[in-house]
């Protein structure tokens, strides 16, 4: 049987984000990916970023996006990285973009590997989320972005298999993550005040984030209530 274009692209792409996944564990790289390792070559990567700034940066963006995209454990120290060598403006700014492109890269992935298979298997099931995203898709996703509860890489998965447009993702996914960019990053500016990543985000910090993701989706549904009372009214 001879295999299609979007076949071959396919088998290609589980090609590489195998190729990927196996290379990352048998070589054990995540043990560069911890806070330890972070904290103790701290002098290092600021003798090389004072060397080589813009290489450093590149380097360090392309790393960023090859952890997201590839769904590997590690982002939130990469987080804390790009505050230890740029500092809190430059290395919100990285990471900003950064972790944007290596999310839409993961949601693309998802879409081109199991949308339509997921869709064409549970076509009516899955019609009124379809007709919600793309009424409100925004919201929710911003509303995920900064709720603490819902795991980075399960929402770049959801929303790939979704009609949800790649800008959109894109920009939403940006603005909803900078607010948690910004915490980590000044952390990563102060990383000898860290024993752990629970010393980043207090309970208080993740329910305030969780609170103004859910604002403009509440604001949202009260606009609209109003409106509609108002049209009977009339």
């Amino acid at each position: 049987m001879k295999l299609s274009q979007q076949h071959w692209i396919k088998i290609g792409i589980l090609l590489a984000i195998s190729t990927g996944i196996i290379v990352f564990f048998i070589f054990d790289l995540q043990q560069y990916l911890t806070l330890d390792y972070l904290r103790n070559s701290k002098e290092l990567f600021a003798q090389q970023n004072a060397e080589h700034p813009f290489l450093t940066i590149g380097i360090y963006i392309i790393i960023y996006m090859a952890v997201t995209a590839l769904s590997l454990p590690g982002a939130v120290v990469m987080t804390l990285a790009g505050g230890t060598l740029f500092g809190l403006v430059k290395g919100t700014i990285a990471v900003s973009f950064a972790s944007t492109i290596g999310a839409t890269v993961a949601m693309l992935v998802a879409r081109t590997l199991m949308r339509d298979y997921v869709q064409g298997k549970f076509h009516k099931q899955i019609q009124v989320i379809n007709k919600k995203i793309e009424e409100e898709g925004s919201f929710y996703l911003f509303t995920m972005r900064l709720v603490p509860a819902f795991p980075f890489f399960v929402i770049n998965l959801v929303m790939g298999l979704t009609p949800m447009r790649v800008f959109t993702f894109a920009w939403v996914s940006q603005v909803g993550m900078l607010a948690g960019t910004i915490v980590y990053v000044n952390a990563g500016s102060e990383l000898g005040k860290i024993e752990s990543l629970g010393d980043i985000a207090s309970p208080q910090l993740l329910l305030s984030f969780a609170l103004l993701g859910v604002l403009p989706l509440l604001l949202k549904k009260l606009v609209g209530h109003f409106s509609q009372k108002q049209e009977t009214k009339e």
